[in-house]
């Protein structure tokens, strides 16, 4: 197979075995059934073979991002893990506020937290992403009036 693929080529899904699946991800075959029939893996039927998109691959493997890299975390999406991040706003009638369950009735007002989105371009998923930093003065708060 050559490195070069012709643009027919390259819009075809690319099936993978449970060999090439294994290999790919590094595990053994026994680990892939697992997976599957604990539903970790999404894999498809074919008759009596089973096959797997390279999404489904990609999906398989989970991302932990260390605090540091926190901010970098926002610029890639969870869905399909593409770097094509557009920020904005999300609305809907009016305003979404995030309000932690334990504020006290009297600080509702002040406890909304605005959210901003990024929008994925190329699966269009929407991550919406709230201010830390007011939601961790506010739980410091409602500490420590429950301590008093």
């Amino acid at each position: 197979m050559s490195d070069e693929t012709s643009p027919a080529e390259a819009a075809k899904p690319r099936w993978y075995s449970i060999q090439e699946a294994s290999a790919f991800l590094e595990v053994t075959e026994p680990t892939l059934y697992r997976w599957m029939r604990e539903k970790k893996i999404t894999y498809r039927k074919i008759g009596d073979s089973t096959r797997f998109w390279r999404e489904d691959l990609d999906a398989v493997m989970q991302v932990f991002n260390s605090e540091r890299n926190v901010e970098e975390s926002r610029n890639i999406c969870p869905i399909c893990h593409s770097n094509e991040i557009v920020e904005g706003t999300y609305s809907s009638t009016g305003l979404n506020y995030f309000q932690p369950k334990k504020t006290k009735f009297w600080t509702l007002k002040a406890s909304n937290i605005a959210s901003t989105a990024c929008m994925c371009r190329r699966c269009g998923a929407i991550t919406l992403f709230g201010d830390t930093k007011k939601l961790n003065q506010l739980l410091e708060k409602s500490d420590a009036s429950a301590r008093s």
